[in-house]
């Protein structure tokens, strides 16, 4: 009796405590609310100039948020369009990338079939107005936001001439490319995961298999994720019915879910390779993840971003929204690929990766090979990310690659088709020739080493003792633009080809050249033409 009373007493503690402890919380909520609002109250009406309210309240709000990850934001009814895009892949525009570069709104690239590339603009136009509005200095933005009526500059021309266009429903494509890369090899690039990137997928693979494809290459390098539904069904394709993709756990206990592959699947034989990198994140890592966990195919690049939040939107007042983080997502092993503990923050507020040495071992389903958690997806095959020399990365920044293409354009009516196209070596001596008027400049990593050397050498006194020897290395070290442009061409070179491309076959001709250059399309490739070495790999065998 004494011990049944004695837990009937532990038991009401319990309650009692758990009760006044959501009460303590709910207190905190309102006591913090009521500061907020008089604080707001009180800024508004005293601060010395004038405050716009909804500036000053989307401010609060958005650094609220950030205090929590990234991926939390709040979105007000003006943006709620360029959030429809983000899901649904359609937006109403033109049909062409255009960028604000030096305070100029610059056509990058029109879109094959839609209104601006049917009006005749071209890569590097300059939109100079929309409807008589002056858009100099203008963001990208604003300027999507207009309408019809441009006044646009052609490149290498002086006047302007009116373009009548008219936006239209643009849907992006998720897979904007695909094609055989050799005779038994399909490629295809999945650059999104809006509505619809399931069955593109799906279409895509149908159509290389009829071309004689019997391995199949999926190039995920970039995507930045998206709808979790779309990226289940891809899974879905290449894995067997009532298999698990992912599950989601949160701090809502009846929103935790097991998404399973519901359908039949279109293949689950074909040999595979997944390209991944450092900006493949969220529906990307699913996709590969679930390739890997199930020993269904290789995956090769670099680590993937590593995230594995799930969001949530939730409605709020005055058709604005909330995107909410809710729940981490699981892959078949059990693993979680979050690379980033967003509720442990610096003494500054910064957020660091999680280091490999917290990393957990896991399980693959088929071959027990060990995978791990907390870092993203570390690729089967590892390669080194792609670097440029400091000269070329200048080259890039200061758009003169993009320049020069349009120069060499308006110079070449035609050019080899996309997968041929090579530059002579008096093409590229052309281009020297033409970056001596241009200003760029750049630090290479051995004359920034000498800075520091310098700068270490001040501070404890001992520069005057090594300084002539310093300066001797430092002349010695110091880039010569004109050599530098000879032993990098390759890679400048390569790059100034692509751009080329583009000018005559738009974007799709630009990735028909980059595949014929691409290192880890050609590793992707051999491994899929060795399936001794693939099936090694599935197996955990070296």
């Amino acid at each position: 009796m004494k011990r049944k009373t004695l837990l009937l007493t532990l038991v009401g503690a319990l309650v009692f405590f758990s009760a006044f402890k959501v009460v303590d919380k709910f207190f905190e909520i309102q006591k913090n609310l009521d500061i907020f609002t008089t604080l707001f109250r009180e800024v508004n009406m005293y601060y010395v100039d004038e405050v716009n309210p909804n500036t000053l309240m989307k401010t609060g709000i958005e650094s609220m948020l950030n205090s929590l990850d990234p991926y939390t934001n709040y979105i007000p009814e003006d943006d709620i369009e360029d959030y429809r895009t983000m899901h649904t892949g359609q937006y109403g525009g033109i049909g062409a990338t255009v960028s604000t570069r030096e305070g100029k709104s610059t056509i990058i690239m029109p879109y094959d079939g839609y209104p601006a590339h049917e009006a005749g603009l071209k890569i590097g136009d300059e939109i100079i107005k929309i409807d008589g509005i002056e858009l100099k200095d203008k963001t990208n933005a604003q300027v999507s936001k207009l309408l019809k009526g441009l006044e646009v500059r052609s490149y290498g021309q002086v006047t302007t001439h009116e373009v009548t266009i008219t936006r239209e429903t643009i849907k992006i494509e998720n897979v904007p490319y695909y094609g055989m890369v050799s005779q038994e090899v399909g490629y295809l690039q999945l650059t999104d995961f809006t509505n619809g990137a399931s069955r593109e997928v799906r279409e895509a693979v149908e159509k290389l298999k009829e071309e004689g494809a019997k391995k199949i290459i999926i190039d995920l390098r970039g995507n930045p994720g998206g709808l979790l539904n779309e990226a289940v069904n891809i899974c879905n394709l290449f894995i067997n019915r009532d298999l698990e993709v992912v599950s989601t756990k949160g701090k809502i206990a009846e929103w935790n879910k097991s998404y399973k592959a519901l359908n039949q699947p279109l293949d689950i034989d074909i040999p595979i390779a997944v390209l991944v990198n450092g900006r493949s994140a969220s529906a990307a890592e699913i996709v590969s993840g679930v390739i890997q966990d199930y020993d269904r195919g290789v995956l090769i690049g670099q680590r993937s971003f590593g995230k594995g939040l799930v969001q949530t939107t939730r409605p709020l007042t005055y058709n604005s929204q909330l995107k909410v983080t809710t729940a981490k997502y699981y892959i078949p092993s059990g693993r979680c690929i979050q690379a980033i503990d967003y509720s442990k923050r610096k003494e500054d507020g910064s957020v660091i990766r999680n280091a490999d040495s917290l990393k957990r071992a896991f399980k693959t389903k088929k071959s027990g090979r060990t995978v791990y958690d907390g870092v993203g997806l570390d690729p089967d095959i590892m390669m080194d990310a792609k670097k440029y020399a400091p000269i070329t990365n200048s080259l890039r920044m200061k758009n003169l690659i993009f320049e020069y293409a349009n120069e060499f354009a308006l110079n070449h009516n035609t050019i080899a088709e996309a997968k041929k196209f090579s530059m002579s070596e008096a093409d590229y001596q052309a281009f020297v020739k033409w970056l001596r008027t241009k200003e760029y400049d750049y630090t290479t990593e051995v004359e920034k080493t000498i800075k520091m050397l310098e700068e270490k050498a001040k501070d404890e006194k001992s520069y005057s003792v090594i300084e002539a020897q310093l300066k001797a290395l430092k002349e010695k070290a110091s880039h010569n633009k004109e050599a530098e442009l000879q032993q990098f061409k390759a890679e400048i070179k390569e790059l100034l080809e692509a751009e080329i491309v583009a000018r005559y076959y738009l974007d799709k001709g630009q990735t028909e050249y980059n595949l014929q250059q691409d290192v880890e399309i050609k590793q992707a490739i051999e491994i899929l033409s060795n399936m001794d070495k693939y099936n090694k790999i599935l197996k955990g065998q070296k």
